[in-house]
């Protein structure tokens, strides 16, 4: 199966996590990436619920 290419922007903040996440899983950042948009799908999938619209404004991280 062939992956699409996504460009994807993501703060410092936002990055910093997910790198530090994928350290701790022994993942890629991208592998980290794909593993949390796939786990989102499934339980979209499960609750069959859609994500709200409050969802397309910024959001404060409270990562450090």
């Amino acid at each position: 199966m062939e992956k699409k290419q996504v460009p994807l922007r993501l703060s410092p903040k936002l990055y910093n996590a997910i790198a530090a996440w994928a350290e701790d899983d022994f993942r890629s950042i991208n592998g980290q990436i794909e593993y949390l948009l796939t786990e989102c799908v499934k339980q979209r999938k499960k609750d069959g619920k859609y994500v709200p619209s409050p969802l397309d404004e910024p959001i404060e991280l409270d990562i450090e």
